[in-house]
């Protein structure tokens, strides 16, 4: 658990990217910082409780459905991601 509190924003995206590809079968070519997150990946309701689930066994803290609400990119998700990690640092 203590080193994905240290990991860079890097590291951060490369897992998120892993893991997406794994569980969603989406292509690597399409994940994109500007591309559309629930578009790419063809999230219903259903997925959205997968991917909660799948952000909480990578990085190991509680997602809450209303953080959702701002995130519409890629981008969005990194930061969303990253932000979170860095909470539990402080």
């Amino acid at each position: 658990m203590e080193q994905l509190i240290k990991m860079d924003i890097k590291e951060v995206i490369e897992k998120i990217n892993q893991f997406l590809v794994e569980e969603f079968e989406v292509e690597p070519e399409k994940i994109v910082p500007e591309a559309n997150l629930r578009e790419t990946l063809e999230l219903d309701s259903l997925d959205y409780i997968d991917l909660v689930v799948a952000i909480e066994g990578n990085f190991g803290f509680k997602v809450k459905p209303e953080d959702f609400v701002a995130i519409v990119t890629f981008q969005n998700f990194y930061d969303y991601i990253s932000s979170r990690l860095a909470e539990k640092v402080s």
